[in-house]
């Protein structure tokens, strides 16, 4: 039996949606706030919604790696959008806490992410994306299991 091309599956397709999304929510990020990737905006979200998350949980949130994650948060410390506060006792813990100017992009990014989610699924039914989330979820829960 012939393999199918790669870029004939639906898999391949999954991956060049959410390629594509990201694409257009980076450059309707940068029209707002031009210094701040997708990446540090879900760090931002995150952090927003649970103050006392670890490190670890936001590079599971985000599918990152924990380098990645330690790289993201440098930058966004560097950029004033986080401060880190390292444990004295124990230098492994660290808080991380969302600056002023932080918050600020939080509320200038709110209706460009709406805009950004409304774009992606223009034309979707409710029904349409609720039976694409459970495909996705069997999807998920098949590749965790093997």
């Amino acid at each position: 039996m012939k393999e199918q091309n790669p870029t004939k599956t639906v898999l391949y397709s999954i991956e060049h949606a959410i390629k594509e999304y990201r694409k257009i929510s980076q450059k309707n990020i940068e029209k707002v706030v031009s210094d701040i990737t997708v990446d540090q905006c879900l760090v931002l979200i995150i952090l927003n919604e649970n103050k006392n998350v670890s490190q670890i949980e936001i590079a599971k949130l985000i599918f990152k790696d924990n380098a990645s994650i330690t790289r993201i948060i440098e930058l966004m410390v560097k950029k004033d959008y986080l401060i880190r506060e390292t444990n004295a006792l124990d230098k492994r813990k660290t808080k991380l806490e969302i600056t002023d100017k932080g918050k600020k992009t939080i509320e200038l990014l709110t209706p460009v992410i709406h805009l950004n989610r409304k774009t992606a699924l223009d034309g979707l039914s409710l029904e349409e994306i609720n039976m694409l989330d459970k495909i996705l979820d069997k999807i998920i829960t098949n590749c965790k299991t093997v």
